[in-house]
């Protein structure tokens, strides 16, 4: 199983000082304000191309390191200051656009190795999806790695052909980790299953008997007149008792 390393992306930066550009005018003239810090490293307000931050983004995403460089990116080939290794921690985001509008860069302390979240690729075709009729489901779409920089990779694979029957399921100790990797996500945890699909079976509408409506309503009918011509009878509706006459009972007082 092939897991895809990326070579170090390398990022150029520029300090920014409190009497630089504002945020605004900085975003006007495709660039982004932005930040670094970490264990051994103080916060250090900085400046980064737009373009050049999209496209680091885009290929090492935030679990990839990158190098920070010092200086503009004509530079790249010979440059007297030193890169800071970091991972790309945060982005503030337009909330229409989506364009990012800040960012922060987390810099990794020298021979430290680092837990990061990486996305997982499902590759193959699953047997008990494909013969069986079953459902993929994908329980877990991360998992938690550690490795040094230089081993981190950008996706873990995840190969789901060992899904052949409807009880199978894919632990995260059933990965295979590129070498120098360690899984920190629990080993029991379950990455993939098949689940069984369920047929929707539409129940036919209950057949009314209108004829036993009919004959119910005009027994129901029938009654009511009765009860309304017999008020003082012995048939009568509890309704439709005689009230006491209360005149009499005033004048025998």
């Amino acid at each position: 199983m092939s897991h895809k390393i990326y070579h170090m992306i390398t990022l150029h930066f520029e300090k920014r000082t409190a009497k630089g550009l504002s945020s605004e005018k900085l975003r006007h003239n495709k660039q982004i304000p932005a930040v670094f810090y970490g264990p051994k490293e103080k916060s250090t307000p900085i400046v980064v191309s737009y373009t050049d931050f999209v496209k680091a983004w885009k290929k090492a995403g935030e679990s990839s390191v990158i190098v920070l460089k010092e200086g503009p990116s004509a530079d790249s080939g010979s440059s007297a200051h030193e890169g800071h290794e970091a991972l790309i921690y945060d982005v503030d985001r337009h909330p229409v656009t989506g364009a990012p509008r800040h960012a922060d860069f987390y810099v990794i302390e020298k021979g430290k190795k680092v837990k990061v979240h990486v996305q997982l690729s499902f590759d193959g075709v699953a047997p008990a999806v494909k013969d069986l009729g079953g459902i993929l489901v994908k329980v877990l779409r991360e998992v938690e790695i550690e490795a040094a920089p230089k081993d981190l990779p950008h996706d873990v694979r995840v190969d789901i052909s060992a899904l052949k029957e409807m009880a199978s399921v894919i632990h995260a100790k059933d990965i295979v980790l590129p070498v120098g990797v360690t899984l920190i996500t629990r080993p029991d945890e379950i990455v993939a299953s098949v689940a069984l699909a369920k047929e929707e079976v539409e129940e036919a509408p209950t057949a009314v008997d209108m004829s036993a409506i009919e004959v119910e309503k005009k027994g129901k009918e029938a009654k009511e007149g009765a009860e309304g011509e017999m008020v003082d009878g012995v048939a009568g509706s509890a309704g439709s008792e005689k009230k006491p006459d209360t005149k009499k009972a005033e004048g025998k007082k």
